[in-house]
């Protein structure tokens, strides 16, 4: 029997940000940051109210992926003796959401027994990583925008040989350039992706904006949707349905990067798919539908309480269900995601999922979608977490950096 969606309306008001300073436990003040952050592409490697009974996950998941089952592998005397670093902050745009979801991933930790301290993106981190008292066992990076997902801050961490919670850096390259992922999944996974041309700042320049606009429009229509090649959070996103919208849409974007994706917009429903893997398997969790009064899933949309709707299952049929489903982990495999990801489709009307993006940090607010799909399908996420964590620290004592 099919699960009955369950309707997460707008979530209670997020976490206090704590960037004080803390021995032991680091995050350092804002005007205490100084350097500047950079990216690079790379190239491609091949409160809501409660509601009904909540959905289950896909029905492949083994018995101890189940929530009702999953239980925490190791002693609570190993937890506390294992440190676990939480890297948040940063410089980027996104910097207030990665230090919302740094403190509320850490929480459910130590909820369940870690021993977890907190890092900013700064010039001390080395420092901290290299030193014997201070030195932690296992890193998580949940650093949003550049160097956080575009495989910078991971290099690093392999670099001192840390153990980490995420994709490795070659893969979140891919991952982080958003045409290069369109590609690598259209080629390699066969999935449908929306038409998009790829154009950086100096060509409008050079050519002349209202030329540029006009072949645009001509060729592929109205409506568009506009975004940098790189980033997150929706920051310089913008639908597009008049041609005099543009040039203000594309300021907007160019405000976040040199580079503009412009993109057919696609109508239809929009839908979120998250996968935790866990011991070797990956969990699946239960698509994710978002409702916005004006449809789009803008920056406001995702971190203000407000009256953006989500929908645990999407309100769709049981087979295209499981095409969404499909199509995330086939994303996931192709762009050699590992650990977590979160892959963005919309389901046009004819039922295609068409990808947008994938996702190497997800946001772990209280409002963030990954978080929303666990609570909905019945996972503890304290104990849910921990297993991520268990299980990466497993695999890299068997095979480091596998």
């Amino acid at each position: 029997m099919a699960a009955t969606p369950r309707r997460l309306g707008a979530p209670h008001a997020g976490m206090t940000i704590n960037s004080q300073t803390r021995k032991g436990n680091t995050m350092t003040d804002d005007s205490k940051v100084a350097s500047a952050a950079t990216h690079d592409a790379g190239k491609p490697d091949a409160t809501s109210p409660a509601a009904t009974t909540p959905s289950t996950t896909s029905p492949s998941v083994s018995a101890s992926l189940d929530p009702k089952h999953m239980a925490m592998r190791t002693s609570a005397q190993e937890r506390k003796a294992t440190d676990v670093l939480i890297v948040c902050g940063g410089l980027s745009h996104e910097r207030e959401i990665s230090v919302r979801s740094g403190h509320r991933v850490g929480g459910f930790l130590e909820e369940a027994g870690w021993t977890v301290h907190f890092h900013d993106m700064d010039s001390t981190l080395l420092d901290y990583l290299s030193d014997p008292s201070t030195r932690p066992d296992i890193a998580w990076p949940l650093l949003h925008g550049a160097n956080g997902e575009d495989g910078s801050i991971r290099d690093v961490l392999e670099l001192v040989g840390l153990p980490y919670i995420g994709s490795r850096a070659k893969a979140s390259r891919t991952a982080w350039s958003k045409p290069i992922a369109k590609n690598v999944v259209r080629k390699l996974g066969g999935l449908s992706t929306p038409h998009s041309v790829t154009l950086p700042e100096s060509l409008f320049r050079e050519l002349g904006v209202s030329k540029v606009i006009g072949l645009l429009v001509d060729s592929l229509g109205l409506p568009l949707f506009i975004k940098p090649t790189m980033g997150g959070s929706a920051l310089g996103c913008t639908m597009v349905t008049k041609a005099e919208q543009l040039p203000q849409a594309l300021v907007s974007c160019f405000a976040y990067g040199d580079v503009a994706l412009v993109e057919r917009a696609i109508t239809g429903t929009e839908v979120s798919v998250s996968i935790l893997d866990i011991d070797g398997e990956p969990l699946v969790l239960s698509p994710l539908e978002i409702v916005t009064p004006n449809g789009t899933y803008d920056y406001d949309a995702r971190y203000t309480p407000g009256p953006t709707d989500f929908y645990v299952p999407a309100r769709l049929d049981a087979a295209t269900m499981s095409t969404i489903r499909q199509a995330a982990l086939t994303a996931h495999r192709v762009l050699s995601l590992r650990d977590i990801s979160r892959t963005d489709f919309i389901v046009d009307d004819q039922g295609v999922p068409q990808f947008l993006e994938s996702n190497v940090t997800p946001g772990m607010t209280d409002t963030s979608l990954l978080p929303q799909a666990a609570d909905a399908d019945a996972y503890h996420l304290p104990t849910l977490y921990s297993r991520l964590v268990e299980s990466v620290l497993a695999q890299h004592r068997a095979v480091p950096y596998a």
